[in-house]
C-alpha cells in the first residue's frame, strides 16, 4: 500500500501551528526526511482533504516523488522560476516557497480547464509570488535567458503511476507514447533557449518509458547547450538502476511496472528525474527588447484606497516588490519580476496575456480582501480586539465554514467608516492566520469570494 504524504505550505516558522491544527483534529504524522515541508501521514481519522488545514490551504496532498523535481531543483532564494506545464499547481507551489517573496515563478499551463485548477491552488496555498499564463510552453513569448531555474514535467506516459491508474498501460501504449516523446523534446529545446547561462533545468515524469527518459536525456546533451548536473541521492528513496549507461547523476525512483517487474525504489510514484545546467559557453545577454510595451491595463490602487486598507489592518505592505492593480473590479497582486520579464521581451496587454494573483476585490472605490488572502494578515497581536477572533480548538472554525454565524462580542473600539460594526475581521489558529471574516454588526460570517 502506498504511503500517504502531505506538505505544510506556510512558512517554516509557522509549521508548527499547522501541525497543531492537524493534531487538534486527530490526524497524525511524522516527518520526510528529504524536505522540511513533507509529513508522512499516519493517523488519518477522516479524509485529509476535509481538515481545516487542507481547507485553508496549509497543507497540499502529494505524493511524496512528485515533490522531488522542484525540491531537488535547488532553485536560490530570490530566483526567477518557469514552470512550464504547471497544473495542478503542486510542484509550482514548492518553487513559490522555495525562492521566497523576492523570488517568482511563472506557471505555465495550456488546458484552460488545468489553468483554472492551477490558479485555485495557488490561491489557496498563497502563492503571491507566483502568475500564472494560459499558453504551451513551447510557444511562449519570452526573451532568451530569462529564467534562472525551469521545472519541466511534460505530459507523459504515467507508467510510473500504473498503481494507482492501473490502465495506464493500456491507454498509453509505447507506440501512442511516440507523440509524446516529439512533445518533450520540443519542450526541451524551448527550456534551453529561456534557461539563463549557469541556470539549472529540471525534467522529470512519472514513466518508465526509456523513450520519454533515459533517451530523451541523450538527444538534450547531443542537441542542446546543457550539461548534466548530477542529482544527489535523496534521503528515504532507493534509486533505481537506469537502462542507459553513460548518465551519471540522472535519477530513478520506484514504482511497480508490469513492464519492467516491481522494483524496491521506496514508498511513492515512480519518477524520472535528469537534472541540466546550462553550458555557459552558448552565453546569451539579457536585455530589454526595445520595443514600446502596450499598456499594463488595470487601474493601480490609489494611496487613499491603501491606506484605508491598512487602517482596516489588511496588511498590504508585507507583499513583495510589485503592484496591485484592479481589473474589472478585482485586485491583482501583479510582482515585479513578472513586470520585467514583460519589458525584456517588449510584451504589454497586447501579448501573451498572464494573470497575477488574485488578492480581492473592489467594492464602492474600496479594496476589500478576499477571504482567503492570509499573507495579508498581520500576527494576531497587531490587529485591535475588534479586528481578530483568535480560537483555541477547532469547533468555531468549523462553524464558520459550515454555515452558521457566532456572535463577535469584541472590545468597543470602532474604526473610522465602521460605525456599524461591519468589515473584516482576522481569524486565528492559536496565532496562526487562516483568513478574513466578514463582521456585520455583533456576528461574524465566513465569506468566500
Amino acid at each position: 500500500m502506498q504511503t500517504r504524504t502531505f506538505r505544510i505550505t506556510t512558512t517554516p516558522d509557522q509549521r508548527p501551528l499547522v501541525e497543531a491544527l492537524l493534531a487538534a483534529q486527530g490526524f497524525a504524522f511524522s516527518p520526510e526526511p528529504f524536505f522540511a515541508a513533507a509529513r508522512r501521514l499516519e493517523r488519518e481519522p477522516f479524509p485529509l482533504g476535509s481538515s481545516l488545514a487542507a481547507s485553508f490551504g496549509l497543507i497540499y496532498i502529494q505524493d511524496r516523488s512528485s515533490m522531488l523535481p522542484p525540491v531537488l531543483l535547488d532553485a536560490r532564494a530570490g530566483s526567477r522560476c518557469l514552470d512550464m506545464c504547471a497544473s495542478p499547481g503542486g510542484k509550482t507551489g514548492i518553487l513559490a516557497g522555495l525562492v521566497g517573496p523576492e523570488g517568482f515563478v511563472l506557471a505555465a499551463e495550456a488546458s484552460r480547464d488545468r489553468l483554472a485548477t492551477l490558479r485555485q491552488n495557488l490561491r489557496r496555498m498563497g502563492a503571491v509570488n507566483a502568475a500564472t499564463i494560459g499558453v504551451e510552453s513551447q510557444h511562449l513569448a519570452l526573451a532568451p535567458g530569462s529564467f534562472d531555474a525551469i521545472l519541466l514535467d511534460p505530459p507523459c506516459s504515467g507508467w510510473g503511476t500504473v498503481d494507482k491508474n492501473p490502465r495506464v498501460l493500456e491507454v498509453w501504449t509505447p507506440e501512442k507514447a511516440e507523440t509524446l516523446v516529439r512533445l518533450q523534446r520540443l519542450l526541451l529545446a524551448r527550456a534551453a533557449e529561456l534557461l539563463k547561462p549557469g541556470g539549472r533545468l529540471m525534467y522529470s515524469t512519472c514513466t518508465t518509458n526509456i523513450r520519454e527518459n533515459e533517451e530523451q536525456v541523450a538527444w538534450a546533451l547531443e542537441r542542446l547547450p546543457l550539461k548534466i548536473d548530477a542529482l544527489p541521492e535523496p534521503e528515504g528513496f532507493a534509486p533505481v538502476p537506469l537502462a542507459l549507461t553513460g548518465l551519471d547523476g540522472v535519477l530513478r525512483v520506484g514504482c511497480q511496472d508490469q513492464r519492467w517487474g516491481e522494483e524496491p525504489g521506496g514508498n511513492g510514484q515512480g519518477f524520472f528525474l535528469a537534472r541540466f545546467q546550462h553550458d555557459a559557453r552558448d552565453a546569451q545577454e539579457v536585455t530589454p527588447s526595445g520595443e514600446d510595451l502596450a499598456p499594463l491595463g488595470g487601474q493601480a490602487l490609489t494611496a487613499r484606497e491603501r491606506a484605508e486598507a491598512l487602517a482596516a489592518g489588511v496588511n498590504l505592505v508585507a507583499l513583495p516588490p510589485g503592484e496591485v492593480r484592479a481589473f474589472g473590479g478585482k485586485a491583482y497582486f501583479l510582482h515585479q519580476a513578472a513586470l520585467d520579464l514583460c519589458e525584456m521581451a517588449g510584451l504589454g496587454s497586447g501579448g501573451q496575456r498572464w494573470q497575477g494573483f488574485l488578492l480581492g476585490q473592489m467594492q464602492g472605490g474600496r479594496f476589500a480582501a478576499a477571504a482567503r488572502t492570509r499573507m495579508l494578515m498581520p500576527q494576531a497581536a497587531e490587529l485591535s480586539a475588534s479586528r481578530r477572533l483568535d480560537v483555541d480548538e477547532p469547533a468555531a472554525i468549523l462553524d464558520l465554514l459550515a454555515g452558521r454565524s457566532l456572535e463577535f462580542g469584541a472590545g468597543p473600539e470602532r474604526k473610522r467608516g465602521d460605525k456599524d460594526g461591519g468589515g473584516l475581521v482576522g481569524l486565528y489558529f492559536r496565532g496562526l492566520p487562516l483568513g478574513w471574516l466578514t463582521r456585520k454588526g455583533r456576528r461574524l460570517l465566513w465569506s468566500d469570494r
